[in-house]
C-alpha cells in the first residue's frame, strides 16, 4: 500500500468514526439550503425557546391582573370577658372595575350577645345586616392608576415579544444559511484537494514506466512520490475542515426527532447554485421594506408606548386626591336597637394632596428624559438600517465581481496546465513546471469557492438585513 494510500484510508476511518455522519434513514439526494431553514424555523431548540417568551409576558399579563380578581373575606370576633358579651361575624367582597378606578363592596355582618353600647359600629339587629357600596376616585387615580397601568404595560410587552423573536429568527436564519454554504465550500474544496492528488497517483505508473526504459531519471519518481505524500496531508487538512464544518451545520440541520444530523458527502451537491448579479435599482425600495420590517424600530416603538403608560401615570399623580364614596345597609329581623334605623346610607368625599408633589414631578421629569433617549434611539436605528442595507448590497455587489473574476482566473489557469501537460508528453518540459501549473489551477479553482462561498455569505447578510426571511411572524410553538 503507498503512502498516499495509507493516508486516505486513515481519513475514511476517522470520518466513518464520526457520530451520525450517515444517519439511518437520512434523506436521499443533495442537501439545500431550504431543508436546513424548514429545519431552523421548525426545530432549532434557540428559536423554540425564544417562542416561549410570548408564554412568559402571557404570565406576566396574568399576574398583573390580580388587582381586578373577585376578593371575599370573613372574619369573627367577640368579646368572651368584660361587661358587654357579644360575637360579631363579618363576611363581605370587593370588586375592583377598572371603570375610572372605582370598587364595588358589600357584604352581611351578623351581632350576637348582650346589649351593646350605641358607639358599637359593629351592632346589629336580630337577622343582622347586608350592605353594599361604590367608591369612586375624582381626580387622582381616576382616569389610570398603578393598577391598570401595569396591565397596560404588561399587554405591551406581549407584543414586545414579537420584536424580540423575529430578531432571533433573523440570526438563526442567517447563521444557518451561512454554516450551510461554509459547509458546502469546504466540500467543494475537499473534491478539488482529492482531485489533484489524483493526478500525482494517476502519474505515478508512467513515470516507474519511464524510470524503467531509462528515459527519465529515477529521481523524478522520487519527486512525484513526494508530491503525493503532500497533496495526501493537504486532503487529509481538507477532510477535517470538511467535517468541522458538518459539525457545525448540525446545529441546524436536524432530523424529525430533534436529533442533529451530520450531512456526509454523500449529500454535497454538484456545485453552488445559480449567483445572479444584485439588483441595484430595487435597492432603495429594500432599504424602505427594512424600515418598515426590521424589529429593532418596532421595538423600540412599543418601548416608548410604555414610557406613554408611565407618564400619563406620573400626570395623573400630581392631581389631589379626591375620592367619592357611598354605602347602604339595612338592618333585618328583630329590632334590638331603637336608635339603628333600617336603611342607612352613608355618602362621602375624601380629599388629600402632598403640597409639594415631588415624587410625582420627579417620575415626569424622568419619563420624559426617557422618551426623549428613545426617539433617538429609534430615529438612528432607521439610519443604522439603512447603512446596514446600503453596507450588505455593497459588499454582494463586490462578491459578485469577485466571481466572475475568480472564474476567468480558473479557466486560464486551467488552459495553462493543460497546455503545460501536453509540453510534458512532447518532452519539451519538465515535471517541475507541470506541477506548479497544476498547483496554480488548484488555487484558482479554491479561489473561485471561496469566492461563490463569499458571494453567498453577503446574500445571507443583504436577507438579514433587509429582512426577507423575517416579514412573516414565526408563528410555531415550542413542544413541550
Amino acid at each position: 500500500m503507498t503512502v498516499c494510500s495509507r493516508l486516505v484510508a486513515l481519513g475514511c476511518a476517522l470520518w466513518i468514526t464520526l457520530p451520525n455522519a450517515c444517519p439511518a434513514g437520512a434523506q436521499a439526494g443533495p442537501l439545500r439550503l431550504e431543508e436546513v431553514l424548514a429545519g431552523v424555523t421548525n426545530q432549532y431548540p434557540p428559536l423554540l425557546a425564544a417562542l416561549i417568551e410570548r408564554d412568559v409576558a402571557s404570565g406576566r399579563l396574568q399576574s398583573a391582573r390580580a388587582p381586578f380578581d373577585f376578593n371575599v373575606f370573613a372574619r369573627i370576633f367577640s368579646n368572651p370577658s368584660g361587661f358587654y358579651d357579644s360575637t360579631t361575624v363579618d363576611t363581605g367582597f370587593e370588586q375592583f372595575t377598572g371603570w375610572w378606578g372605582s370598587t364595588i363592596f358589600g357584604g352581611y355582618r351578623l351581632t350576637r350577645g348582650g346589649s351593646l353600647p350605641d358607639y358599637d359600629k359593629d351592632r346589629t339587629q336580630g337577622a343582622g345586616e347586608p350592605r353594599l357600596g361604590f367608591r369612586v376616585p375624582l381626580l387622582r387615580d381616576g382616569a389610570i392608576d398603578r393598577r391598570r397601568a401595569a396591565v397596560l404595560k404588561a399587554r405591551l410587552d406581549q407584543e414586545l415579544a414579537d420584536p424580540f423573536i423575529q430578531r432571533q429568527h433573523l440570526d438563526f436564519i442567517r447563521a444557518a444559511s451561512v454554516g450551510y454554504y461554509a459547509w458546502l465550500a469546504a466540500g467543494q474544496r475537499l473534491r478539488l484537494a482529492e482531485d489533484l492528488l489524483q493526478l500525482a497517483n494517476d502519474r505515478g505508473g508512467a513515470l516507474t514506466n519511464q524510470v524503467n526504459a531509462g528515459l527519465i531519471p529515477r529521481i523524478t519518481l522520487k519527486d512525484n512520490e513526494r508530491l503525493i505524500v503532500a497533496r495526501g496531508l493537504a486532503a487529509v487538512q481538507a477532510r477535517r475542515r470538511f467535517e468541522a464544518a458538518a459539525i457545525a451545520l448540525s446545529l441546524f440541520h436536524r432530523d424529525a426527532a430533534d436529533v442533529p444530523v451530520l450531512a456526509g458527502r454523500e449529500r454535497l451537491p454538484t456545485g453552488f447554485p445559480p449567483a445572479p448579479p444584485p439588483n441595484a435599482l430595487g435597492l432603495e425600495e429594500d432599504i424602505r421594506l427594512a424600515v418598515s420590517t426590521r424589529p429593532e424600530p418596532r421595538r423600540l416603538q412599543l418601548a416608548m408606548d410604555k414610557l406613554g403608560v408611565d407618564l400619563r401615570l406620573a400626570r395623573n399623580q400630581m392631581l389631589p386626591q379626591l375620592d367619592a364614596g357611598v354605602s347602604v345597609s339595612q338592618d333585618l329581623g328583630r329590632k334590638l336597637y331603637k336608635d339603628k334605623s333600617e336603611v342607612d346610607t352613608q355618602l362621602g368625599l375624601e380629599f388629600r394632596i402632598p403640597l409639594q408633589r415631588s415624587e410625582a414631578k420627579g417620575r415626569v421629569a424622568e419619563v420624559n428624559a426617557q422618551l426623549e433617549q428613545l426617539v433617538r434611539e429609534e430615529r438612528f436605528s432607521r439610519d443604522r438600517i439603512a447603512a446596514e442595507v446600503r453596507d450588505a448590497a455593497s459588499a454582494l455587489g463586490a462578491a459578485h465581481e469577485q466571481i466572475q473574476q475568480a472564474r476567468l482566473n480558473a479557466s486560464l489557469a486551467a488552459e495553462l496546465q493543460a497546455a503545460e501537460a501536453e509540453r510534458l508528453l512532447r518532452g519539451a518540459t519538465d515535471l517541475l513546471a507541470l506541477q506548479l501549473r497544476e498547483q496554480a489551477a488548484f488555487d484558482a479553482q479554491v479561489t473561485e469557492v471561496e469566492a461563490l462561498a463569499e458571494y453567498f455569505r453577503a446574500q445571507a447578510d443583504y436577507r438579514a438585513a433587509t429582512a426577507r426571511d423575517g416579514r412573516r411572524p414565526v408563528s410555531g410553538q415550542p413542544s413541550r
